[in-house]
């Protein structure tokens, strides 16, 4: 299960609403006691919670400090590209993580460029970082040979990350993160050991941890015939800016939620190209996106990264651009679970479980629908 929080939604600049680019995945394990997921995750311990932030806009440290997000929680920073609005605050962020204590390691996916920036920034300011930076280069994990384009993050023995990365198309080399969590959690299978005649006891425990056990009565019991392995997987891809949607094909392939910028409306996009020919901003209109999402069969869609000509409100009948304007011109040829990002905008991700028996030795299929779910906002929670 991953819970998405939007720190930043706005393209370029910020508003007085909206922050520029960020986002917080927390990568939640919910196998616990409660007796929901949804229970299971808000109860989680603080900090056994795990998060991703892509891109990190000026003023992100800022719009922390309104969630509960700790930086020493953040497991990962990813840059989808070099412009302003997805990484000036990366500075500020570190800086900020170093004095409020934090010595963990940290991993840093990004251009090359990246290293280059916060390269200069220690040395005309100083910056002392009291934890090694594991920075990993966009360029070097690209130009590896196979399928090497993921980077593997281990939370646990049984709950992993892998994050593969993705070339778009815009007037800076820019990139999409596919974000797969994978939970392995084993389960007893209690009802056939009670329909046996072994009641709840210690064995039990032993059995699910993958441990054969002898009773009292001098019966071996095999824990591949009593327990199911269940496999939780949960994968969104989350687009930097981007002007040919059609660059996530093949991203998309078991994919449960795609995010992407919006940047304008079709006919706003299309002006913008007729005014000046000789510079394409390059970026997509909520039409551009809806359309590839319908016809890749996605179900689900969060749009972002607005034009700050666009206010906040949806009404559209108003002569002010709003958010509804953009949110007619993907609904014009998207017909899945859309939604428009606003700042501290919180969804929940929860992907499919799948059951594979020991015994059988063969995977039972899927248990549940992959879902999303808006939760409400972040903000002084």
């Amino acid at each position: 299960m991953l819970r998405l929080t939007f720190l930043g939604t706005s393209a370029g600049v910020p508003t007085k609403q909206r922050n520029v680019t960020a986002l917080a995945i927390e990568c939640l394990n919910t196998h616990g006691t409660q007796p929901n997921n949804q229970s299971r995750a808000a109860n989680q311990n603080k900090k056994s919670r795990p998060w991703l932030l892509i891109d990190c806009g000026e003023g992100t440290q800022q719009q922390l400090l309104h969630t509960k997000l700790s930086l020493h929680q953040l497991a990962a920073i990813c840059i989808t590209h070099v412009h302003g609005d997805h990484c000036y605050g990366l500075p500020g962020l570190l800086a900020s993580a170093a004095m409020s204590g934090r010595r963990e390691t940290l991993t840093i996916i990004a251009p090359q460029a990246i290293a280059t920036l916060l390269e200069a920034y220690t040395i005309t300011t100083e910056l002392y970082l009291p934890f090694t930076v594991n920075f990993i280069a966009i360029e070097e994990v690209l130009s590896e040979q196979g399928d090497t384009n993921k980077v593997n993050i281990r939370l646990s023995d049984q709950h992993q990350l892998d994050i593969d990365i993705t070339p778009l198309s815009h007037r800076v080399a820019s990139h999409a993160f596919g974000i797969t969590q994978t939970i392995h959690h084993r389960t007893l299978d209690t009802d056939k050991l009670l329909a046996q005649g072994i009641p709840a006891s210690a064995l039990w425990g032993k059995l699910q941890q993958g441990h054969d056990v002898i009773t009292e009565e001098g019966q071996q019991l095999c824990a591949d015939d009593y327990v199911n392995d269940d496999l939780s997987r949960t994968r969104v891809v989350v687009a930097g800016d981007n002007d040919t949607p059609t660059c996530l094909t093949d991203a998309l392939v078991d994919t449960d939620l795609l995010v992407h910028e919006a940047t304008y409306t079709h006919e706003v996009l299309t002006k913008i190209q007729a005014k000046n020919p000789e510079f394409d901003p390059m970026h997509s209109s909520a039409q551009l996106v809806g359309d590839f999402a319908e016809k890749s069969g996605m179900s689900n869609l969060i749009l972002t990264h607005f034009s700050a000509r666009y206010q906040g409100f949806d009404n559209p009948n108003s002569k002010t651009p709003n958010m509804a304007y953009i949110r007619l011109d993907a609904e014009s040829v998207y017909k899945g679970s859309l939604w428009l990002a606003a700042d501290f905008d919180q969804y929940m991700v929860d992907g499919a479980v799948n059951s594979i028996s020991n015994q059988e030795g063969s995977q039972e299929g899927c248990q549940k629908k992959n879902r999303v779910q808006y939760i409400g906002s972040a903000r002084n929670n």
